[in-house]
């Protein structure tokens, strides 16, 4: 299984950023993924005592797909905030303030005012969470091959950022991944990775990436081809390592010992 690319979501519901390495940590999260979402009206996130929400209490493309027309990136040295729309820088805010954040939502009340609930906060995750879409799954790996099997079956292209993958990986025969749930991947530097669950996929997939029409349906075309709504797998971390373009990632022999 080698890996072609890496990215990380930064908000949640935005864009991806793609990286050339990662350093995963032992029992943690993807670095820099899904450290912020924007709760659409009160969402009830406490950040003292985090627990894991429903995305529908935050802006996401299964219901926003105007969020994929945003380009974002978010800059770690200094906790900016840069979103772009077309070749227009349309905000640059420092998360950690509060005029940052009061911009923010600034933002978002005029970008999609139709879309909103109440007032859009931005809500950083505390340093034991992050605003994931699976409870114990950090680390989600797309197999190119599969999507290129869809792409085939209903003679339209797909393109692989639709399932908001950390990992897109070759090397496998269509669907493959659905076969390594329970077992574990290595990789270099002692790398584990725990599969844990298949990924069922939502409306959010039917968004163009780049352009936020609702062009496709995904979820339907593959329970009508396939007979499931699953792509891509989950993983945990069970031991820490470096990750990078080019990087292969092996299946484990036999039933893993994974904790």
């Amino acid at each position: 299984m080698l890996i072609d690319r890496l990215y990380r979501y930064p908000v949640k519901g935005l864009s991806p950023e793609r990286l050339t390495a990662a350093e995963l940590p032992a029992g943690g999260y993807f670095p820099g993924d899904r450290l912020f979402a924007i709760e659409n009206g009160p969402s009830g996130f406490d950040p003292a005592e985090p627990a894991h929400q429903p995305k529908t209490r935050y802006l996401m493309l299964m219901r926003d797909g105007a969020l994929a027309r945003l380009r974002s990136r978010y800059e770690d040295a200094g906790g900016v905030l840069v979103i772009r729309e077309g070749e227009r820088e349309v905000l640059r805010a420092a998360t950690g303030s509060k005029e940052g954040r009061a911009a923010i939502t600034r933002f978002f009340e005029g970008f999609m005012p139709a879309s909103l609930r109440g007032a859009p906060k931005l809500l950083a995750a505390p340093p034991s969470y992050r605003f994931t879409d699976s409870r114990s799954g950090f680390v989600s790996i797309i197999n190119s091959a599969s999507v290129a099997d869809l792409e085939q079956r209903i003679g339209l292209p797909v393109d692989p950022l639709r399932f908001r993958g950390n990992l897109l990986v070759s090397g496998l025969e269509a669907w493959a991944e659905n076969d390594l749930v329970g077992r574990d991947l290595t990789g270099p530097d002692g790398l584990r990775l725990h599969v844990i669950k298949r990924i069922e996929r939502c409306a959010a997939t039917n968004v163009d990436p780049e352009t936020g029409e609702r062009d496709r349906q995904i979820p339907k075309a593959l329970m009508t081809h396939y007979g499931h709504v699953d792509c891509g797998i989950y993983c945990r971390i069970i031991a820490g390592g470096r990750l990078s373009e080019g990087t292969v990632l092996t299946p484990a022999e036999g039933e893993p010992a994974a904790s």
